[in-house]
């Protein structure tokens, strides 16, 4: 990061693209450098060390999927997708590569910015290593492993906490089923997705005022959960 100002990478070979985000993240108080290849990006990635990147998966010299291992493999940079694809496969194979989340196009700019600001905020709390998580009226002691949701102690079973755990340590962040069951239940084989579901049911009981409408946990249809950061 070079200024006061959150910098933004945007790596996409479409020049409309990038003219509108250039437009629009700089009316935001960002800064934003551009590539139009992979090529370019990991090479502004490395002497510009941007805050958070906007990748295209369909660039002219690398498959975005091969882009987001190379990224990962040198840096922690929060990546937000934002591609034409919008099939699930693809969704959960970038997540699980390591982007934080996944938008496509057409996009709308507020939903765009909106997804990275949390990406942002999910990073300054990796930074921070905070202990202690707070989000609305939820609270998450990570030391003494203590919830409390409108001030008052709510009780999780050891599998609940380790869940919550997860989303916690990853607020912001889409967490694929294939994720959740690996770190949470040490399944490497993809595990039963219909498991998973029944406890993310019983942690909304517990955590959340209408558990109908949630507004800690959301679900990602066919991807998986993300804990919103209020």
């Amino acid at each position: 990061m070079t200024s006061d100002r959150a910098t933004v990478l945007v790596i996409d070979d479409e020049p409309p693209i990038r003219r509108l985000l250039r437009t629009t993240l700089a009316v935001q108080d960002y800064r934003v450098v551009e590539a139009a290849d992979g090529a370019e990006g990991l090479s502004l990635l490395r002497h510009e060390r941007p805050d958070v990147l906007i990748v295209d998966l369909g660039l002219p010299d690398i498959d975005g999927l091969e882009l987001i291992r190379k990224i990962r493999a040198e840096s922690p940079v929060p990546i937000v997708v934002l591609s034409s694809r919008d099939d699930e496969k693809g969704k959960v194979e970038a997540l699980d590569l390591g982007a934080d989340d996944y938008v496509t196009k057409p996009f709308g700019m507020e939903e765009l910015v909106a997804r990275l600001r949390t990406a942002l905020r999910h990073r300054l709390q990796q930074q921070g290593g905070r202990p202690l998580f707070r989000s609305g009226d939820l609270t998450v002691d990570l030391v003494r492993r203590i919830v409390t949701v409108r001030g008052e102690e709510v009780k999780l079973s050891p599998k609940e906490y380790d869940l919550l755990q997860q989303f916690v340590l990853h607020a912001g962040k889409v967490l694929t089923h294939r994720h959740l069951l690996r770190e949470v239940w040490k399944d490497e084989n993809g595990g039963d997705v219909q498991y998973l579901r029944v406890y993310v049911r019983q942690l909304r009981q517990k955590i959340e005022a209408d558990p109908e409408q949630p507004v800690h946990i959301l679900t990602e249809p066919g991807v998986g959960y993300r804990l919103q950061v209020q």
